[in-house]
């Protein structure tokens, strides 16, 4: 087994001591087990100074050429000998190839010289070119010019002709009213007659100088309609051609379980999904290292994924930190390939809020005002019904109209107002949409910050491939701004107190997380940065108009970390 002889590897530590969980890693939201983490760890040190190829990681600045940060991940497994080892494997390529000694093969690889994907792919490569040099002949933009002035001209002309027409019909008016007061009844037949002709010959000049001028306009948009009919059928061609090449490829890529049965990935997304896949799907970390285990009879014991290199310029990655499998992609494959092993329980299952209180802090005829709990949701989940709106509804039955005003995400605590009633909450909703309210949140960020105070500013939208993870974006984003101020260094951390002047979601985590914000996360953050007790991020100060007196009124909490 050559194969596996290459991309299996052995523990270069003791793991004598260290237990075997009793059920495979659940991937969308794990701690690393301690055999996950010596496997990447090893796997670390042959990144640092490995001699197999070159990519540019953008960790050593002395490298040229493109930054391209990579995830990676480690599969534990047994062999049927019953030793324990690893498999690595890397998410889409590396250093332009899908062929690494050190890792595992990929489940197809489109690289491959001689295979049909870059063979077709330089088929549709060629048509593109072809259409970019017939959409730059010049000819056809001197048709284009010309059609324009010749209708410009014939418009003119036609235009003229319709002016000397009407002066005609003047005319002719005249002459039957002068003639009915001038001549007998039979002459005025006579003239009426010949007005009628001279009425047909002005309205057969007209059609005929139409005539011409459509038949002269035809020759012109026959010859441009030639030239653009080319691009037209070029474009068809490629259109055709490339979705048959993306149904062939999809055709590669059919996935294993643990119980040795084979789904392709249409079938997968569509019956999870109703979707088709999206691209790059089965070409992540773990898709593959799965695939390979269940290849070469190797039993997966325990998985990890972490990014290696500079972050993207859009998404939040932090160089050797473990990330959870991407949902987009590989939650509707992943989901299939983990069938017939046992899985760590799902913990976004569990009702976080479970045995916690909602905490009042002030309440009147019009709202309330709670201090929610960290890991507390502020309206019901797809999963989970527990929250602050379930809460509340099931403690005051009588409250009519809608009760969430505004929201704290699941891992904020905070100050939370809710409405009693429909023109409370309508009143109060205003001064959110004005940004006439006040807000300050007090965050513990995993670093030290230089500035004592500042802004951020960039647009954010959601990562559609790894949903609730929000990214930067500036062509979709919608803008995201948030004043900060220093409270204090605590060690190696900084408190901070956050003023947002918009309320997109997670917006504090990204502004302070990603790298044109303050490039330290919050601490306890599992989606930007690494887990801890709770997310250390706690909405202590709000100042609103209150919906019945218009006093203002203030309120504020201490910080619970």
């Amino acid at each position: 087994m050559r194969k596996k002889a290459m991309a299996f590897h052995n523990f270069q530590q003791d793991i004598s001591t260290i237990q075997v969980p009793d059920a495979f890693t659940f991937p969308f939201c794990y701690e690393p087990h301690p055999l996950t983490i010596l496997a990447a760890e090893q796997l670390q040190d042959y990144l640092q100074g490995q001699q197999d190829f070159t990519h540019n990681f953008g960790l050593d600045h002395a490298m040229s050429g493109l930054v391209i940060g990579k995830m990676f991940g480690v599969l534990v497994v047994r062999d049927p000998a019953g030793q324990l080892g690893f498999i690595a494997a890397f998410s889409g390529k590396l250093a332009g190839t899908n062929q690494h000694a050190y890792f595992v093969p990929p489940i197809f690889d489109m690289l491959d010289p001689s295979g049909f994907f870059l063979q077709e792919e330089a088929v549709i490569n060629a048509l593109n070119r072809e259409i970019d040099q017939l959409a730059a002949n010049p000819l056809i933009t001197a048709l284009k010019a010309q059609l324009i002035d010749l209708k410009q001209a014939q418009e003119e002309e036609l235009s003229q002709l319709r002016k000397l027409h009407k002066a005609n019909k003047a005319d002719r008016k005249r002459q039957r009213e002068q003639a009915k007061a001038l001549v007998g009844a039979e002459d005025y037949s006579s003239l009426e007659t010949d007005l009628i002709k001279q009425s047909y010959r002005d309205q057969h000049e007209y059609d005929v100088a139409k005539e011409a001028c459509k038949a002269e306009l035809a020759l012109l948009e026959q010859e441009l309609d030639e030239l653009l009919q080319q691009i037209e059928q070029r474009k068809e061609e490629r259109k055709l051609r490339s979705a048959a090449l993306q149904q062939q490829l999809f055709d590669q890529y059919h996935f294993l379980n643990a119980h040795a049965e084979r789904k392709s990935v249409l079938d997968i997304f569509n019956e999870a999904l109703q979707m088709l896949p999206p691209a790059g799907a089965g070409e992540c970390a773990a898709p593959k290292l799965l695939q390979y285990a269940y290849q070469e009879g190797l039993t997966p014991i325990c998985m990890a994924e972490f990014w290696w290199g500079a972050s993207p310029s859009s998404e939040i990655r932090k160089h050797k930190q473990y990330y959870p499998s991407c949902r987009g992609k590989c939650e509707p494959i992943l989901s299939h390939m983990l069938q017939g092993l046992t899985v760590d329980p799902n913990p976004m299952l569990q009702n976080p809020a479970a045995n916690k209180t909602l905490e009042i802090v002030y309440e009147d005829d019009d709202i309330i005002v709670l201090n929610k709990p960290a890991e507390f949701l502020s309206v019901p989940g797809i999963h989970i019904q527990d929250s602050v709106q379930h809460r509340i509804s099931q403690q005051y039955p009588e409250i009519t109209g809608p009760i969430i005003i505004h929201r704290l995400d699941m891992s904020t605590s905070g100050l939370l107002i809710v409405a009693k009633h429909k023109d409370a909450h309508q009143f109060i909703q205003d001064q959110f949409i004005r940004h006439t309210i006040k807000k300050r949140y007090t965050a513990l960020l995993e670093g030290i910050i230089q500035e004592k105070e500042g802004f951020i500013e960039f647009p954010m939208r959601v990562d559609l491939d790894d949903r609730p993870r929000q990214m930067l974006c500036y062509q979709y984003g919608k803008p995201a701004r948030t004043a900060f101020q220093v409270v204090g260094i605590e060690g190696n951390r900084t408190r901070i107190h956050y003023f947002p002047l918009t309320g997109r979601t997670h917006q504090l985590r990204v502004h302070s997380a990603h790298i044109k914000g303050l490039n330290t996360p919050i601490v306890g953050d599992d989606l930007y940065g690494s887990r801890a007790d709770r997310l250390h991020l706690h909405a202590g100060y709000i100042a609103f108009i209150h919906p019945s007196t218009l006093k203002k009124m203030e309120f504020e909490l201490p910080d619970p970390f």
